[in-house]
């Protein structure tokens, strides 16, 4: 560890807390500290402390950085929807620094404020926060914004009793494969200031030690044969039609630096301790112009983070991965798994990006399902410098099954891993996997049937935009999905139909509510079986990206000529694989003539009646702006 950085004293709280699953007799948090701290939280109706007990089960990450997962549970069920509280406190008598990190409301003291709503009336949420977003408009532009610093200004001007019952992230927390050079440097000095041991990394991995590789990373993969795939399937940004720079020059590689990624996404703490002064080493003219473009976008993304980190600790947050937490086109098509699996450093990148997702993310998601060995050999796989026990038990974390999740609210929330259960294409390993295989589907129909109503997190569309679903067809065929991220659940004709096969079962929810994201755009559709008379009702709501926006011009065009082409009335309606859905696309209030989609960061909103239908879809913009999502008049 550098010298200079074992001379700071780090506040207690690194990051967090952040409020996580919140049942009728638990409470779970995610924490980040410097110190091994012991944690005790109490829990508060009005003045009245409410008769519980404290668990805490912590990692330790590095010298001064240990992640904890703390477990409050209650003798009686919590209160429902009325103001709660709770108080972290540690038993060293450490303090316990909230103010300082920006924690509370102006009106509360040293308790924050939550609520539990399992019947669930509102809820917001959102996807795609790329913290360097925009760092090429901010000459033309006041600012980008942040959709979870839109939430916390919703929070700030709502009462408690009408807040959301939850916060659902539904993918890209983090953008793993696609870092600007300014934020490379801040994790690489977190680093440092946490202590984290680097780990013995594969191949030519190894050189990441001596030099961080700020904008050539692709430089550590060996130059052969496999490696030279690797590049092309892996690290090279793909040259797409709609983004055609490289992005993955700076990908993210050890796990030290997943971890950091997190921290500094999530909280404004270390910030504090770092320089973003153009790095030692850093001499290519065109790498310091960038560099400099890309500062402006991370400050900006930096002063925001008060905001970030108070909305975490209020809302119950539920989480979900998508590719950019690992890597774009992540697990897209048969041939991408072997050529990026079948390489050394390249399998260690994704399970290092898979063990932050596990500890950052999923551990709060549903916390009983991670028993104390499976934690034990995380933090042991963590502390020792043996290679074959770090890549067991990433073995481990690739072969696991349970990703996906639910939890027990009205209508229940059931979130779907679409990343790791794919189903791989049988023609050609080079076509699109579904994006589940035959055995989840059929295990999801089984979990929702008989339920009244339900909402499905899908990170990708289940009903997105034909058009685009078109084009990337047709790449396909030419046989270049990777070209379009040709990514969307029409695109494997197994996982198509059995997905439609979900909406017609005799015992399927009468109303669907599906969130997703992905995309970088927002919009609603509502959905209808044609000639079916007892139909369930569908909408599809997708807001994306909290920080992350689609090229306008190029998103115009798609949005009108879909209208024209796929309108629901249009005989091309034929040629799909849903032709047997009848899809009313919902106009943004105010939007011009033919315009379905919204192009502005931001975040959900949905409201719902007491039998789980929307009766109000809107986005939150970074403008400051509330669009609604009308109901279309012609059906």
């Amino acid at each position: 560890m550098n010298s200079m950085a074992t001379d700071v004293t780090l506040p207690s709280i690194i990051a967090g807390p952040i409020l996580r699953k919140v049942e009728a007799n638990a409470v779970h948090l995610w924490l980040a500290t410097s110190l091994d701290l012991t944690p005790t939280v109490s829990i508060f109706h009005g003045a009245n402390s409410l008769i519980s007990e404290t668990q805490c089960t912590s990692i330790r990450v590095g010298a001064r950085l240990f992640i904890k997962l703390i477990s409050v549970t209650l003798k009686d069920s919590l209160p429902n929807t009325e103001a709660l509280g709770y108080r972290l406190a540690f038993e060293e008598s450490y303090p316990v620094e909230l103010n300082s990190g920006n924690c509370l409301y102006d009106e509360q003291d040293d308790t924050i404020q939550f609520i539990w709503k399992p019947e669930i009336s509102s809820l917001l949420h959102g996807s795609c926060r790329k913290a360097h977003f925009g760092y090429q408009q901010l000459a033309s532009r006041a600012s980008i914004g942040d959709g979870l610093a839109q939430a916390d200004r919703h929070l700030a001007r709502t009462n408690i009793s009408d807040w959301p019952s939850l916060l659902m992230l539904s993918g890209d927390q983090i953008y793993a494969d696609d870092v600007a050079g300014p934020m490379l440097y801040a994790i690489r000095q977190a680093v440092d200031l946490l202590g984290i041991k680097e780990e013995r990394l594969p191949e030519s991995g190894h050189r990441l030690h001596d030099d961080p590789f700020y904008y050539c990373r692709e430089a550590l993969l060996p130059k052969s044969e496999q490696g030279d795939d690797v590049r092309r399937q892996f690290f090279k940004g793909k040259k797409k039609p709609v983004f055609t720079t490289d992005t993955a020059h700076n990908h993210l590689i050890s796990f030290a630096e997943i971890m950091c990624m997190y921290l500094l996404v999530w909280s404004p703490t270390l910030w504090a301790y770092i320089s973003l002064e153009i790095p030692e080493g850093l001499t290519n003219e065109d790498h310091r112009t960038r560099y400099l473009e890309e500062r402006k976008a991370i400050k900006e993304f930096v002063e925001t983070l008060p905001q970030v980190q108070r909305v975490l600790a209020h809302l119950p947050t539920a989480m979900i991965f998508d590719d950019h937490d690992v890597t774009d086109d992540w697990n897209l098509t048969a041939d991408w798994e072997q050529t990026a699996y079948g390489h050394d450093l390249s399998k260690r990148i994704l399970g290092n990006a898979l063990f932050g997702y596990m500890i950052c993310q999923g551990w709060g998601n549903n916390p009983s399902q991670y028993d104390d060995q499976f934690l034990k050999q995380a933090e042991l796989a963590l502390q020792s410098q043996d290679s074959v026990l770090q890549d067991e038990y990433i073995d481990q974390l690739l072969a696991y099954e349970q990703w996906h999740y639910q939890w027990d609210t009205q209508p229940r929330l059931v979130v779907l891993d679409t990343r790791t259960r794919r189903w791989r294409s049988e023609q050609n390993f080079n076509h699109p996997s579904g994006l589940m295989d035959w055995e989840a589907i059929t295990d999801l129909q089984q979990d929702i049937k008989d339920l009244d109503s339900v909402i499905l997190v899908s990170p990708a569309p289940m009903f997105g935009v034909k058009l685009i679903e078109a084009i990337q067809e047709v790449f396909t065929w030419f046989g270049k999905p990777l070209m379009v991220d040709a990514e969307n659940w029409m695109a494997h004709p197994g996982s198509a139909y059995a997905l439609m096969n979900l909406f017609t079962h005799a015992k399927t929810p009468t109303n669907f509510v599906i969130l997703s994201g992905d995309v970088h755009y927002s919009f609603a559709y509502d959905i209808k079986l044609r000639s079916y008379k007892s139909s369930p009702t569908i909408w599809q709501i997708t807001s994306s990206g909290l920080r992350n926006e689609f090229p306008n011009t190029l998103l115009e065009w798609f949005d009108r000529l879909n209208r024209w082409l796929y309108a629901p009335w249009s005989p091309l309606n034929i040629f799909t694989k849903r032709r047997s859905l009848r899809i009313s696309p919902r106009k943004p209030e105010h939007a011009s003539r033919g315009e379905r989609l919204i192009n502005q960061s931001g975040i959900g909103y949905v409201r719902l009646d007491t039998v789980g239908r929307p009766t109000e879809i809107a986005q939150l913009g970074n403008n400051h702006q509330k669009t609604r999502f009308l109901v279309s008049k012609k059906k």
